[in-house]
């Protein structure tokens, strides 16, 4: 299997020991905010051009309590055009469910003020105008032996490009909590 960078052109016959290393430059930092001393419920990404195929938000966040969430709105959509999935454990249970109809996807857990989350969240195809968008999550925190991990997946029930994204946090994102998107260039 052949592998090819989409940002630098460059064609690898496969990852085989003995070839040369496959390095993934292909992620692009489209924007980065990071929260002040006062703290805000909602960071949102606004104009985000369509020259990308995919979009990442890579967060770390200290939210004002534990027991909090985290949930994404594109395109200022409020109705209840969202559905989740989600998997998550403490260590000790594990959970699983699914919700529809929701006016947001959620993305997973946000951690504490003492606690702070790690998420990564992936939207496919976020420019495609012929499909629903989906959103895979993968997320964090650590209390010092105890915390959980969350595995979620959301759909969009929507075929416009996203070109706008809100992430908002039901306890309030802390200073220093910070949020950045990526994008994965386009090959040409």
């Amino acid at each position: 299997m052949a592998v090819v960078s989409i940002k630098n052109k460059l064609r690898r016959g496969n990852l085989l020991v003995g070839n040369d290393p496959y390095i993934p430059t292909d992620f692009e930092s489209i924007a980065t905010t990071t929260v002040g001393s006062t703290s805000v419920a909602n960071i949102e990404f606004t104009s985000i051009a369509s020259t990308y195929t995919h979009l990442q938000i890579r967060l770390i966040n200290l939210s004002s309590s534990a027991g909090t969430n985290l949930e994404l709105r594109f395109n200022s959509d409020t109705g209840n055009n969202y559905d989740t999935h989600w998997l998550y454990g403490s260590g000790s249970s594990a959970t699983a469910g699914a919700a529809t109809n929701l006016d947001y996807v959620w993305a997973a857990g946000a951690g504490s003020s003492t606690a702070p989350a790690g998420v990564v969240v992936d939207i496919l195809d976020y420019r495609n105008t012929n499909k629903y968008k989906t959103v895979r999550t993968l997320g964090g925190y650590d209390t010092n032996g105890g915390g959980y991990i969350y595995f979620t997946s959301g759909l969009w029930r929507n075929t416009n490009a996203i070109t706008s994204l809100k992430i908002t946090c039901n306890a309030n994102f802390n200073q220093y909590s910070q949020v950045a998107l990526y994008g994965i260039k386009v090959a040409s």
